[in-house]
């Protein structure tokens, strides 16, 4: 698979992960509205708290590594993509396969 077609997958995959958090984000909004749903002291669930704070990471996580595919699609753009940001070498393809939104080639990663 080409580049770009791995990076707009990557793509489309972030952007429902992220369609699928918000509306857990949602729904763990409206629970904790509710003052009957508080399981603050429920011995044997997790808290509302809890779940908010691992979905909130989780969207962070997911936003952050959408920006990075993004950056990536535009270095596809003008050329530059597979290019080591820090030396200008190329970066294997196999890292590239692995983490198609590298900027680093391995040695430089590895600094």
């Amino acid at each position: 698979m080409d580049p770009k077609a791995r990076l707009d997958e990557r793509a489309r995959e972030l952007t429902a992960l992220l369609a699928r958090l918000d509306a857990d984000d949602d729904s763990l909004r409206h629970d904790r509205a509710d003052a009957t749903a508080d399981d603050e002291h429920d011995p044997e669930g997790s808290t509302l708290s809890g779940e908010w704070q691992r979905v909130e990471a989780l969207q962070r996580g997911a936003r952050a590594e959408l920006a990075e595919v993004g950056a990536s699609l535009a270095r596809v753009a003008d050329g530059t993509y597979g290019l080591c940001e820090s030396c200008g070498r190329g970066i294997p393809v196999e890292r590239l396969e692995v983490r198609p939104h590298a900027t680093m080639c391995v040695a430089c990663a590895s600094r």
